[in-house]
């Protein structure tokens, strides 16, 4: 099968570690927007595209080298329940890279930090269950077949790449099932690198059931997928979820996890004992376990990309 250069590789020479941004919607919530919509934090894409690219500067001022894009949950479909053309819909996925990609540019234009290389443009994928915003990107329980599962996710790939990521960060898969589909997509039409992370659903599987090791086994042979791991999960099941998927080869495992507690998809809050404090803490750890490209999902904060980028460096 055909290697894909990693964009990831120069910073991994450079510097041994890379640094992913932290929570998007959840940080656009704390600062004052109201994400309780169908859409999430693609409303925030339509209406106030500017807020997003302040987040995603002031990730990249907190130390990332990476920031992933506000495409999670925006979908053809949830854009067409807003009576939102499918011409405009490619638009707002468009946007979604353009505003990672200019602010980028305006991190660039401002550090005077010879030590850091240009930060990278992840473009995201995120799960068929994010987009329906019904919790199944927490079970991998979906009602549609491959086929239509295939088809959803060729429309959103095929318009991202147009914009030209440096990568794809394929996140919060909850089943095997969607992850192969994806690899296998980004074979036959993305021509561009990615990154797979699922949700892990205790010390050895993933949301619908898959021991990781499976996972490591197999996608770690897929061409496109440049790292493989975890997010949205809590930071005490990172390390024993890593340990058993043993060896990943040459690829490095990505994690970012959530702050601990867990998402109630019908009251659309975040319940349970949070324990973002923690993860600063078991960043060692993982680097030993094999994570290379460490960050932070749903309730992490810039404070929290910057203590990690503090640990690692």
């Amino acid at each position: 099968m055909t290697e894909f250069p990693s964009p990831l590789t120069p910073f991994l020479a450079h510097q041994r570690f890379v640094v992913l941004d932290g929570g998007l919607a959840t940080e656009l919530e704390r600062r004052g927007h109201d994400l309780n919509d169908a859409l999430w934090s693609a409303r925030i894409l339509v209406d106030r595209p500017d807020a997003i690219r302040a987040v995603h500067l002031d990730y990249l001022r907190a130390g990332a080298d990476v920031v992933v894009t506000a495409s999670y949950q925006a979908s053809f479909e949830g854009l067409a329940a807003r009576n939102i053309s499918a011409t405009a819909a490619e638009a707002i996925f468009i946007r979604s890279v353009r505003l990672a990609q200019d602010a980028r540019d305006q991190f660039q234009s401002e550090s005077d930090d010879p030590r850091r290389l240009a930060p990278l443009v992840a473009a995201s994928i995120g799960p068929y269950g994010a987009a329906m915003g019904d919790g199944s990107e927490y079970t991998g329980v979906y009602r549609v077949t491959d086929r239509q599962l295939r088809a959803f996710h060729a429309a959103r790939l095929d318009v991202l790449a147009a914009a030209q990521p440096d990568l794809f960060a394929c996140e919060t898969s909850p089943s095997r099932r969607e992850a192969e589909i994806l690899a296998d997509l980004l074979v036959q039409r993305a021509a561009r690198p990615a990154w797979v992370s699922f949700v892990g659903r205790d010390a050895t599987r993933i949301a619908d059931g898959t021991p990781f090791a499976d996972l490591v086994a197999s996608l770690g042979q897929a061409g496109p997928v440049v790292a493989l791991g975890l997010n949205c999960t809590a930071p005490h099941l990172i390390a024993p979820l890593l340990q058993s998927g043993g060896d990943a080869g040459e690829k490095p495992f990505v994690v970012y996890p959530n702050g601990g507690s867990v998402y109630d998809a019908k009251t659309k809050q975040w319940n349970g004992e949070e324990s973002i404090d923690s993860i600063p803490r078991l960043v060692d750890r993982w680097y030993d376990l094999g994570a290379r490209v460490i960050g932070g999902c749903c309730r992490t904060t810039p404070d929290t990309i910057r203590q990690i980028r503090e640990r690692l460096g």
